[in-house]
């Protein structure tokens, strides 16, 4: 393919003089380029959302979210997978990120990964990968073979699939069920695409796994319920989120979460409702785990009574 006819490949007009400019000059022509990414990005908001609607249906109905990219892309991929448990409880397989070359491709390029369509066959193929998974392939140039070659595997399994480009019209787009397009235009420094189009990915995948877990019950408010408490600066982040809920004191917090086990929605159901904790899980056992679903629950029985 000539690259040259990329979007993602053209010189930027802006920064021929790159090479002659102070540090602060350097930052303040690269952050006016940051700056058109969320316009780009907005533009792709509907193609987006249409995506998140897939995406937690399929984990409603026991699927898995796959990203797949080389490179930049893919690292962005792994990235958002990885932070998914420890911000939405969610467990490690539920979001996964597959990488050309393997994981030891997140620190050192394999060179050639991306160019082999069967490398992408065969990362699906070691997680199982099954009619119920989204598979979303991330490639700023849009023709990456690793990703086409999963696209198609993908499709013949039933998958939803999806993909992320910086390019219009790119070759990926045509593999796709949902093709996110988005034109960052040059980047600052040409064919440097862990720039805009690097931004422009990372703000696509916080939506995507950001959204789909509020939509599956995993935010109440803008609170982080199902946070995992690994570490004291995350219980101490569970505490304030359960005050914050309920309006509570950080003591009834300290308790109350103790005796939840932990468990943040169990325990803003607790203070909420005033009940004890067999109660809540009921609860929100019948809101399928949405706390805004459980308090309304019980307003909705008790007005029946």
């Amino acid at each position: 393919m000539d690259l040259s006819k990329l979007g993602t490949e053209t010189r930027n007009q802006n920064t021929y003089d790159l090479d002659e400019l102070s540090a602060l000059e350097i930052i303040q022509k690269m952050n006016d380029e940051d700056k058109k990414v969320a316009y780009a990005v907005e533009k792709e908001l509907s193609t987006i959302a249409k995506l998140i609607e897939k995406c937690t249906h399929a984990i409603q109905e026991g699927g898995r979210i796959v990203y797949m990219g080389a490179g930049t892309s893919g690292r962005l991929g792994l990235l958002d997978s990885v932070e998914c448990p420890p911000t939405f409880g969610v467990e490690p397989d539920l979001v996964i990120g597959l990488i050309a070359g393997g994981d030891n491709a997140f620190i050192k390029a394999v060179e050639g990964a991306e160019d082999k369509e069967e490398l992408g066959v065969e990362d699906l193929k070691k997680i199982n990968c099954n009619s119920k998974d989204i598979v979303i392939g991330l490639a700023a140039s849009g023709r990456t073979p690793y990703i086409i070659g999963a696209l198609k595997y993908a499709s013949q399994l039933n998958c939803t699939t999806a993909t992320v480009s910086c390019n219009k019209g790119a070759v990926i787009s045509s593999y796709a069920d949902i093709a996110i397009e988005v034109d960052n235009g040059p980047e600052a420094l040409t064919g440097s695409t862990r720039l805009k189009s690097g931004t422009s990915q990372k703000m696509i995948c916080n939506m995507i796994s950001t959204a789909t877990m509020v939509l599956c019950g995993k935010v109440y408010q803008n609170l982080m319920v199902d946070v995992k408490q690994t570490n004291e600066k995350l219980v101490n982040r569970a505490e304030r989120i359960i005050m914050e809920a309920t309006n509570c004191s950080k003591e009834v917090a300290t308790q109350v979460r103790i005796e939840s086990e932990g468990r943040v929605k169990v325990a803003i159901v607790m203070i909420l409702l005033n009940c004890d904790v067999k109660t809540a899980e009921k609860r929100l056992e019948n809101s399928k785990g949405y706390v805004r679903g459980a308090i309304e629950w019980q307003k909705n029985y008790l007005s029946q009574i």
